[in-house]
């Protein structure tokens, strides 16, 4: 099977981002013609050019190299490791947000979810998982979801299962990544914990606002999150662009006071 040219992988993320070539070739600054002759492949796109539409189509920084080498040029973008050395300031930036969320969870996950960092409150949420669910890489949506997981202590399973399949399923469409496709065919299969209750969320304060993770503690009482999600602005890197960073807040003032406490008593 032939590799994709430049011009098709530039035409297939036209027709994601839902533009015709004018529409692109305005925003570009250049010809529909000569839009038309690249994407035909009657025309050899000069390497300014080919940066100039994947930013207008906002063409994700690893497939932007992607596009680039099929046309015959160097990659425009590095991709290093979350321990390289020239990352370290930004470790150190994710270190410090993740420790000053505390007595809240946090967590830093790469494109595919796996989990790259996490402060002591998270670690304290993750009691009686299935040891080989937490043997590196660590997925933290399979976590989640995997009956051997934290499935059966999620009390709006139903709800919060829908949430994270939808999310991923915005990723996978966004990044054309397969392997994101793959995850959310797998988390589909999962079965719902036996006795999970339905529509619990509909019955919420935040009905119709926000869905929160309603997660059953060993004690039976209940911590009621709401998650919001961090990115770096104007990456230049594959690694940082693909990183977010999870936090979690307490949805009410039992949950609040219960983090509290479980800090109070891991500190004593």
């Amino acid at each position: 099977m032939n590799s994709p040219t430049p011009g098709q992988l530039l035409k297939m993320w036209r027709q994601r981002r839902r533009l015709s070539q004018l529409a692109l070739a305005t925003e570009a600054d250049i010809s529909q013609r000569h839009l038309s002759f690249v994407e035909s492949g009657r025309a050899v796109p000069r390497r300014e050019m080919l940066l100039r539409l994947t930013e207008q189509l906002d063409v994700p920084l690893r497939e932007r190299n992607r596009l680039l080498l099929a046309a015959g040029f160097a990659p425009a973008y590095g991709e290093r490791p979350i321990d390289a050395p020239e990352l370290e300031t930004v470790r150190s930036v994710i270190e410090r947000l993740l420790a000053s969320h505390a007595p809240y969870p946090a967590l830093a996950v790469d494109r595919h979810w796996h989990l790259l960092m996490a402060n002591r409150p998270l670690e304290r949420l993750l009691g009686g998982i299935e040891p080989a669910l937490l043997e590196p890489p660590i997925n933290v949506l399979r976590l989640t979801l995997h009956p051997q997981g934290l499935a059966s202590r999620i009390r709006n399973f139903r709800e919060w299962r829908a949430h994270i399949l939808e999310r991923l399923a915005r990723q996978a469409t966004a990044t054309v990544d397969p392997a994101l496709a793959s995850l959310g065919e797998e988390l589909k299969g999962y079965p719902v914990p036996a006795g999970a209750r339905p529509h619990l969320a509909s019955k919420s304060n935040h009905a119709g606002i926000v869905v929160p993770l309603e997660l059953v503690m060993p004690d039976g009482r209940v911590l009621s999150l709401l998650s919001t999600t961090t990115v770096f602005g104007t990456p230049l890197d594959v690694t940082l662009e693909e990183l977010a960073i999870e936090s979690f807040f307490p949805a009410d003032a039992a949950t609040q006071e219960a983090l509290q406490q479980l800090a109070a008593a891991s500190a004593g």
